[in-house]
C-alpha cells in the first residue's frame, strides 16, 4: 500500500462518525423522496385507456425505467442501511471484506462503501463471495 493512502487510512473518530450518520441519514432521505415521486410519476402514466399505440409504449417505457431506478436506489438504501449498522456495531471506517481502514477520501466520496478500493475492484470483477 502507498505510503500516503496508508496514512490517511485512519480509524475514524467518533465526531466523524457521527458526521458520516448524518450523511448517510441525508442520502436515505433524499432517496426515500425520489422513491415517492417516481411512484407518483408511475401512477400518473398509468391512465392508457385514452392513448394510442405511440403513447403506450412511451408510457410502458416510463414506467419500466421509473421501476428501475426504484431498484438502484432500493440497493442504495440497503447499502446506506448497513454503513448504519456497521457505525452502530463500531466497525465503520473498516473493510468489510479484509478490515483494512477505509481511506477517508472513499469515505467522503461513498459513506455507504464497505469495501476498500482493492477489495472493492475485486468485488466489481466478482472474485469476492
Amino acid at each position: 500500500m502507498p505510503t500516503s493512502a496508508r496514512s490517511s487510512s485512519v480509524r475514524v473518530s467518533k465526531k466523524d462518525v457521527e458526521k458520516y450518520r448524518r450523511s448517510l441519514l441525508a442520502k436515505k432521505d433524499e432517496i426515500s423522496q425520489e422513491l415517492v415521486k417516481n411512484k407518483d410519476a408511475g401512477q400518473e402514466n398509468s391512465d392508457e385507456s385514452t392513448q394510442d399505440i405511440a403513447d403506450k409504449a412511451t408510457s410502458s417505457y416510463t414506467k419500466e425505467f421509473l421501476f428501475s431506478l426504484s431498484d438502484t436506489e432500493r440497493t442504495l438504501v440497503q447499502q446506506i442501511d448497513q454503513a448504519l449498522a456497521r457505525i452502530d456495531e463500531g466497525v465503520y471506517g473498516t473493510c468489510t471484506h479484509c478490515a483494512s481502514p477505509l481511506i477517508e477520501k472513499r469515505l467522503e466520496a461513498v459513506p455507504w462503501t464497505p469495501y476498500c478500493l482493492d477489495c472493492m475492484e475485486l468485488s466489481e470483477k466478482g472474485l469476492l463471495d
